[in-house]
């Protein structure tokens, strides 16, 4: 997410003296914050789930019935959170919600977990993802050597961070791009799949259910899989 930076203003204080304050400065135009939301929503989870969707459910037609149940479940999750926007108006997020209604220890834990181990890992997956994908095509033969997917996502998170503390403009930007990017590449798979089914190519849903897992461990990850995916809601 883009860094905001903070102005210094002079503001009376209590005893109606000016004084300092700290505030941050609005530097967000419309379309950074539709491109921020919207590759915030469309996160690139959705270019790592499929496989791990296909493998574990162990068929296209269980696939389908795990991203449509996914699908569900995250519209439901985003109806209760407009409600909870609504009924509990500050900021916050998550936080605000359960210091509302657990108090403020186990609202504590939840900003702790999300911010030390959440949030992290989640980046961590996708620079992986993307160190992974960017360098198999220098690795034909073989799969891409652990220490080098490694140090290239190690580099792109760095690399990122110091973007957003830099300068709000250019994490602006790249956000923008990022954005523009994921929607492209999506917009190419799903016309490039319709291209394909109208060519013919329905093999794959014939006898769509065949090989279907029946281990609900695996159902389970799939459904897992399905929802890093729908995480934007």
């Amino acid at each position: 997410m883009p860094a905001v930076k903070a102005k210094q203003i002079d503001t009376p204080s209590e005893e109606g003296d000016p004084g300092n304050a700290v505030e941050l400065k609005r530097t967000l135009t419309l379309w950074n914050g539709v491109a921020l939301v919207v590759g915030s929503i469309i996160g690139s989870g959705i270019f790592v789930s499929p496989k791990g969707v296909l493998a574990e459910a162990g068929s296209v037609g269980m696939a389908i019935v795990v991203w449509a149940g996914c699908g569900l479940i995250s519209l439901v999750g985003a109806l209760c959170y407009a409600e909870l926007g609504t009924t509990i108006t500050r900021s916050g997020g998550d936080y605000a919600y359960i210091l509302e209604a657990f108090g403020p220890f186990l609202a504590f834990l939840q900003l702790w977990v999300n911010l030390i181990i959440i949030r992290p890992t989640a980046q961590a997956i996708v620079a992986l993802t993307f160190a992974y994908y960017f360098l198999q095509p220098f690795f034909s033969t073989c799969d891409p050597p652990e220490n080098a997917i490694r140090l290239l996502a190690a580099l792109c998170i760095t690399l990122l961070t110091f973007i957003n503390v830099a300068s709000v403009k250019l994490a602006t930007r790249v956000q923008d791009f990022f954005t523009l990017a994921k929607l492209f590449a999506l917009v190419f798979i799903i016309i490039a799949g319709l291209v394909k089914i109208a060519q013919g190519e329905t093999e794959y849903f014939q006898d769509a259910f065949q090989g279907t897992s029946t281990n609900v461990g695996s159902i389970s990850l799939a459904f897992y899989s399905g929802l890093f995916a729908y995480a934007g809601w």
